[in-house]
C-alpha cells in the first residue's frame, strides 16, 4: 500500500515538474524570439553609419563642382580630403541598452536549457523509481 501511494505521489510530482518546465519553455521561447528581434534592431547603434561617409564625400564633390563653375572650367582637386569625422565611438546608452538586451537573452536561453534539463531529469526519475 505504501509503495503504491509513493509511486502515485512520484508520478504527480514528476508530472508537475514537467508541466512547469513546459510553461517555462514556452515563455522563454517567445521571450527569446522577441529579445533577439530587438537586439537585431538596436545593435545598429553600435556601428558607424556608412551614410555619413557618403554624405561627406558627396558634399566635397558638390563643393568642388560649385567652385569649378565659379572659377571657369578649371577644377582644382585637393591632394587629400580630410577624414569625414573623428573615429567612431558608439554612444554610451547604446552600449548599455545592447548589453542589457544581450544579458536578458542569455538568461532566457539559460532558463530554457535548465527547463529542458528538468524535463529530462523528471523522465529519468520516473523511469528509475518505477521500472514497470
Amino acid at each position: 500500500m505504501y509503495v503504491e501511494l509513493a509511486e502515485e505521489e512520484d508520478k504527480e510530482m514528476a508530472g508537475s515538474w514537467k508541466a512547469d518546465a513546459d510553461g517555462i519553455l514556452v515563455f522563454t521561447g517567445l521571450f527569446s524570439a522577441a529579445v533577439a528581434a530587438l537586439v537585431a534592431v538596436s545593435i545598429q547603434d553600435l556601428r558607424p553609419n556608412p551614410q555619413d561617409d557618403f554624405a561627406f564625400y558627396l558634399a566635397n564633390i558638390y563643393l568642388l563642382l560649385a567652385n569649378a563653375s565659379t572659377n571657369g572650367s578649371h577644377i582644382p582637386i585637393p591632394s587629400t580630403l580630410p577624414h569625414p569625422s573623428t573615429p567612431f565611438s558608439p554612444p554610451k546608452y547604446a552600449i548599455w541598452v545592447n548589453s542589457l538586451w544581450i544579458l536578458s537573452l542569455a538568461i532566457s536561453l539559460t532558463c530554457g536549457l535548465l527547463a529542458t534539463l528538468l524535463q529530462q531529469w523528471a523522465r529519468r526519475y520516473i523511469k528509475i523509481t518505477q521500472p514497470r
